[in-house]
Order: C-alpha cells, then sequence, then structure tokens
C-alpha cells in the first residue's frame, strides 16, 4: 500500500519538468541524516488510482510531470499508479521515482517512468546536486529501456 502525507508543485526534481511532487510514508530506508525522516511513519492517506487522478487532474495542464518521493515499501503499486497515470494522461504528463534502494526494484517497469533516482542519502556523500553523490538520476529511454545517467545536471558548474 502507498500513503501520501502532501504534494507540492516543484521545479529540480526531474530537469526540464513541472513536477507534482508527492511524498509518500512507510519508508523502510532509515537514512542517517534523512530531511524527510517523519516520512518513515505510518503517516497520511492511501495513495489509490482515484486520489491519484484526483490530485493530477487538479493541475492537468499546468505539470509535466508526477513523480513519487518514496515508495520503496511497495514498488510493484508505484508502477501500477504509474500505469494508471500513462493510461488516463498518456504522454502529456511524465512520470519519475525517487527510491533510495541501491539498484532498481524487480517490478521497475520502464514502459510506464520517465526518470528514476535510486541511492540512499549517504550525508559524507552529498545530494544529488553534490559531484561525488552516490545517488543517480536516471531518463528513460523508452525505444530499448535502457537508462541514461543525468545526475550532473544537478551539480552546479
Amino acid at each position: 500500500m502507498l500513503k501520501y502525507v502532501n504534494h507540492d508543485i516543484v521545479f529540480q526534481e526531474f530537469p526540464d519538468e513541472v513536477t507534482l511532487a508527492i511524498n509518500l510514508s512507510l519508508c523502510p530506508n532509515g537514512c542517517p541524516g534523512c530531511h524527510s525522516s517523519h516520512l518513515a511513519g505510518n503517516i497520511g492517506d492511501e495513495l489509490t488510482d482515484e486520489r491519484l487522478l484526483a490530485l493530477v487532474g487538479g493541475y492537468e495542464g499546468e505539470v509535466t510531470c508526477v513523480g513519487l518521493m518514496g515508495g520503496d515499501n511497495d514498488p510493484e503499486t508505484v508502477m501500477s499508479r504509474f500505469e494508471t497515470i500513462k493510461r488516463h494522461f498518456g504522454g502529456r504528463v511524465k512520470t519519475g521515482w525517487y527510491s533510495g534502494r541501491e539498484t532498481l526494484s524487480e517490478h521497475f517497469n520502464p514502459a510506464v517512468t520517465d526518470y528514476v533516482k535510486i541511492g540512499a542519502y549517504v550525508s559524507a556523500k552529498g545530494p544529488l546536486s553534490s559531484p561525488t553523490t552516490n545517488q543517480r538520476l536516471y531518463r528513460v529511454c523508452h525505444s530499448d529501456g535502457s537508462l541514461e545517467d543525468i545526475t550532473a545536471r544537478f551539480w552546479r558548474k
């Protein structure tokens, strides 16, 4: 089950996108120094297909991407929600997933995912904006399912 706590319109999570970022709870990762440690708790409301479509529909024409921030407790449902977005909005709305895992879930479906960030937060290595980060953000190539590492787009020149 996915539970969401809140959402916001953001401009930096996925390059060149206006993103409806939905913060999910029940995070199992427990990264030391996490800036959102409250999301480890069992808080918020269930993110059903109906609720997701209502959230995204409320910003239709304003957002270009929906980002699920978390969901490592239930990657299969993350992919199911992305299928719902693709079925309902087609190519008008991209999808992005922020996972704190070191590797992609066996449930990862490149056909319904446009971006994916993997990697736990390690304070000594810094966030995505640091050239020493262990985290990686990928753009999914839909022709073959390959992943293009675009992490360097976050680094200040």
